[in-house]
């Protein structure tokens, strides 16, 4: 772990071995807020985000920032370990395209609108909770696109394991959104000196505006919970027609969020913006890039992190330099003997975009404790 001080109002505690200019000048203007709490803590993954870095935690007093949660407001991982330990090439074929069959991936939705008792808990007196919510139907147990994907996993513990990363879709984005420009407005209206160019707006807990995003923000969070449960739960009944085998045990966390919790005696709110909780005994999931492995591993309760750790292993290079720099024979050796579809141009995605993820394993041992590693055998990605 490293320090910084510099000259801000509190320190930052890093886990990562680099940092470039934009995440470390994003870290520096949470280091400076007047309501954050002890420190800010960047995890080995972090990389520049919209207003915070994602692989960031951020502890506030008294307020609650939508931007520091993002907008995929419970974006996060399921990871499902089956009584297989092992498939055949062509049982991942098979699985991969009858999973494509039901569970929609990049903008595709669903025809109908899903069945979940998660709906009967919307907080419809919340206008943008409202207007979202049918739409929201239609979304429910779908994929989405971009780093979202789901894979088929041979662990070191002999098991053959499930993995599926997503959120809460259009819903959290809007959610977020919405209360971003009512952060903004609100701000602006108390002359709040934090620059606008830092995308900081806040929301004090203790105000409508702020329980309104507070209670928003967790209905999003069961959506999205449940939206990997839905999609899981069709994969595993695909996987046990084809293999005969099921599921034994199931592992579901959230990477996008804020949470009301208590660190170094103070009542604060921390925001995980692409960063799992890792209290001592947690499980967690870790997953890697496109074609590398993944970790399922156990926290132990670093109060340094606030009990948090990395949510993967994190962009190291943009989209569009990815899409420049990355060749067509260099994705096919970084996917060699994986079953996947095509690039089609696009090799934003491949391995060679992202950290090394034993890498960053590594730099946060003290943080958490691998329990099995995964490596891929079949990737389908929105």
């Amino acid at each position: 772990m490293k320090i910084w001080q510099n000259e801000n109002i509190i320190p930052i505690k890093s886990w990562t071995n680099n940092i470039d200019s934009d995440c470390l000048r994003q870290a520096n203007n949470l280091a400076n807020l007047p309501f954050a709490f002890r420190h800010i803590a960047l995890m080995p993954d972090c990389h520049s985000g919209y207003g915070m870095p994602i692989g960031g935690v951020l502890a506030t007093k008294e307020v609650i920032i939508p931007n520091a949660v993002g907008v995929d407001i419970g974006c996060g991982m399921i990871a499902a370990k089956t009584s297989a330990e092992g498939l055949t090439i062509d049982e991942i074929k098979e699985l991969i395209g009858k999973v494509r069959e039901v569970v929609p991936v990049g903008f595709n939705h669903h025809k109908k609108q899903q069945e979940d008792s998660v709906f009967n808990r919307a907080p419809v007196h919340l206008q943008i909770i409202k207007q979202e919510l049918q739409s929201a139907k239609y979304q429910h147990g779908t994929l989405g696109g971009g780093n979202h994907f789901v894979e088929i996993q041979k662990g070191e513990d002999g098991f053959i394991w499930l993995m599926i990363h997503s959120g809460s879709r259009n819903l959290g984005k809007k959610v977020a959104e919405h209360f971003n420009r009512k952060a903004i407005e609100l701000n602006k209206k108390w002359k709040v000196e934090i620059p606008k160019e830092w995308d900081l707006a806040f929301l004090p807990v203790e105000t409508q505006e702020g329980q309104d995003y507070i209670e928003a923000m967790q209905f999003c969070l069961k959506f999205a919970y449940t939206n990997r449960v839905a999609m899981m739960d069709r994969v595993i009944r695909i996987f046990a027609q084809i293999t005969g085998h099921t599921k034994i045990d199931q592992i579901n966390v959230h990477h996008n969020y804020a949470a009301a919790e208590e660190h170094f005696n103070e009542n604060i709110w921390v925001h995980r913006k692409g960063a799992i909780r890792m209290e001592k005994g947690d499980r967690g999931i870790i997953p890697g890039s496109m074609g590398t492995p993944s970790y399922i591993v156990e926290g132990l309760g670093n109060e340094d992190s606030f009990c948090s750790a990395s949510h993967g292993a994190g962009r190291k290079m943009s989209r569009k330099q990815a899409n420049q720099v990355i060749t067509e024979s260099m994705a096919q050796e970084a996917m060699k003997g994986i079953v996947y579809g095509r690039f089609n141009g696009k090799y934003d995605e491949c391995p060679q975009a992202y950290k090394d993820i034993d890498e960053v394993i590594k730099c946060e041992m003290d943080l958490i404790k691998p329990i099995v590693r995964l490596t891929p055998l079949g990737v389908i990605k929105g």
